[in-house]
């Protein structure tokens, strides 16, 4: 697949007819600072999605039209820790109002995840509720670049362990390793 057209659309908190327009769309996820946004930016070409070395920028559900036929849509990271009680709460309840009520079916989940770092037990909890949800997802192993070769398939073969029978991607946004392989995969899906 080649990305020729990424425009951003809108932010929204819940339901929105956007939702329900028929178009495919690809949800990322992630920890907070676990570089979700970087991820969009480089699969887009452009700096699409906002990217702070500060965590915690995206605070609603932003929604990108990819190629005119189908959307991206970043979610706030979750986990992080100098969010106030209520405001992870918010995150928390919007995520599940769109994995389980939004009626949004045709859909796949990117669930980005540190290579460096490994799984957490927030994106463990991540794996186990897509599963048991039964959605279609991939998980992107970001930073891989920052790995030697043998500390890369060690990482790679641990979050796959982990993976739940996901799709597992080593990424870098600096070098773009993975993303034609990211591309190639959506479009068998999209």
């Amino acid at each position: 697949m080649t990305i020729t057209s990424a425009v951003f659309v809108k932010s929204i908190n819940g339901t929105d007819k956007i939702l329900y327009d028929a178009k495919f769309q690809v949800a990322f996820v992630g920890r907070s600072n676990v570089g979700k946004s970087s991820v969009i930016n480089s699969l887009v070409h452009e700096k699409l999605a906002r990217s702070s070395k500060a965590p915690g920028k995206t605070k609603h559900l932003d929604i990108f039209v990819i190629n005119n036929k189908f959307y991206f849509v970043d979610f706030p990271g979750y986990g992080f820790a100098h969010a106030s009680a209520d405001e992870r709460e918010r995150y928390r309840k919007m995520m599940m109002w769109y994995f389980e009520y939004s009626e949004v079916k045709r859909r796949v989940v990117i669930h980005i995840v540190d290579s460096v770092v490994g799984m957490t037990d927030f994106d463990l909890q991540m794996v186990d509720y897509l599963a048991k949800l039964k959605i279609d997802r991939i998980i992107i192993a970001n930073k891989i670049d920052k790995l030697s070769k043998l500390e890369q398939k060690k990482q790679i073969d641990e979050i796959t362990k982990q993976s739940g029978g996901a799709i597992v991607i080593p990424y870098s946004t600096k070098t773009n390793e993975g993303r034609s392989s990211i591309l190639l995969t959506l479009e068998h899906m999209i």
